[in-house]
């Protein structure tokens, strides 16, 4: 299984909680991002 999704649903994460923390990340590393352009 190539996509990193699929590993986690192995290791015993359902569905709901692998899409619910991949969302929660790229909010985070977004927020990040803009406040790094502010900076300049």
């Amino acid at each position: 299984m190539a996509p990193l999704h699929h590993h986690f649903e192995l290791m015993g994460w359902n569905e709901a909680k692998v899409t619910t923390r991949f969302w929660i990340i790229s909010i985070v590393l977004s927020l990040v991002a803009l406040s790094s352009l502010k900076l300049r």
